[in-house]
């Protein structure tokens, strides 16, 4: 593994904490993008990467989607991401351990659930560390599953999506394909059945995608079907780095808005999905509603109908990146970037 410095992804990071626990076997990462705004807010993802490399590309990449994802949703949080390098170990003493890394840091990185973690594990995470949320809710307190709340915020996204590239006021008839069918992708097709809207579905998992098509009248396809699907929308809704350039060459619908991070896989494919005339929702602006949640939460001065009136705001910002996209003739990705940039302090 080379310097953190020498790595493509890393983008004047405030600082990238390595923790080993020989006891446990912990091996995880908390990258820490910028804490311009606030404490740096993103959640843990615990995954078995092939190397130890693409462990802190992983964190380098989220952390920095975390700074503008919260500084877009308009959070007093700044970004940090934290990755545990999944080898099967299931022992609670893990996370133990990576609770007491989190509070070695001080309150400069607050952990929330992400891909592979659950809120039972933040339950566990709080017994050693105030700087976590993502917690059990409790009397019309804000908090829990962040999941719900993603979904939310990304199904309002693709309603206007729908209604900029399409011209139509609702999802009646609109045929969306949905990558994943986890949390978020499982509680998008939901409310887009619920409004009338054609779902087809795909997942690693090919019972739990079939399942979810069979609950909302829809169609499941194979994993790797789903991206060249003809729809009217793609929503990306698992894993990141799914807009490659072969991949953006074989799309076959004008609209690309879904709830997974790191979408594009690298800063060209912003320019490639915007010259082939598709409407790009970026990832961060449209997937907010997860950490509007948990930040809430965390600060401890929102409540439900504050959480649900920010999430409501995500069509308006990203009305803002596509109106801006359009005048200027810079991908959406661009002026979201330059934007979320200019909010931390950065250009």
């Amino acid at each position: 593994m080379g310097s953190p410095w020498e790595f493509a992804d890393f983008d004047d990071h405030e600082g990238v904490h390595f923790f080993r626990d020989q006891a446990s076997g912990l091996r995880a990462i908390v990258a820490i993008h910028s804490t311009a705004l606030g404490p740096a807010a993103g959640g843990v993802r615990r995954w078995r990467y092939p190397t130890t490399d693409a462990a802190v590309t992983d964190a380098l990449r989220l952390s920095r989607g975390m700074s503008f994802k919260n500084a877009m949703a308009g959070l007093p949080m700044g970004g940090g991401k934290a990755v545990i390098l999944d080898d099967g170990n299931r022992d609670p003493a893990v996370l133990d351990a990576f609770a007491r890394g989190i509070d070695s840091l001080g309150g400069r990185y607050v952990t929330a659930e992400d891909v592979g973690v659950s809120v039972a594990d933040m339950v566990r995470i709080s017994d050693t560390t105030r700087f976590v949320s993502g917690l059990p809710v409790e009397g019309g307190r804000v908090g829990g599953d962040p999941g719900p709340h993603t979904a939310l915020g990304v199904f309002l996204g693709v309603k206007a999506a729908v209604r900029r590239a399409l011209g139509k006021d609702d999802v009646a008839g609109v045929h969306v394909a949905i990558q994943g069918a986890g949390s978020i992708g499982g509680g998008l097709a939901r409310l887009l059945a619920r409004d009338g809207a054609r779902v087809t579905v795909a997942d690693v998992d090919q019972a739990r995608a079939a399942a979810l098509a069979a609950e909302v009248g829809g169609t499941a396809v194979d994993a790797d079907a789903i991206m060249t699907v003809e729809a009217d929308v793609l929503s990306p809704c698992a894993l990141g780095a799914i807009l490659t350039e072969e991949s953006i060459a074989a799309l076959r619908v004008p609209v690309v808005a879904g709830g997974a991070n790191n979408q594009l896989a690298t800063p060209a494919d912003g320019q490639r999905i915007h010259a082939r005339g598709i409407l790009y929702a970026p990832d961060y602006v449209i997937n907010a509603g997860g950490i509007i949640n948990v930040a809430l939460e965390y600060l401890g001065n929102g409540d439900p109908a504050d959480v649900e009136a920010r999430i409501h705001r995500i069509p308006e910002r990203l009305e803002q990146v596509w109106a801006e996209s359009e005048a200027s003739g810079d991908p959406a990705a661009t002026v979201a970037d330059r934007i979320a940039s200019g909010l931390i302090g950065r250009r």
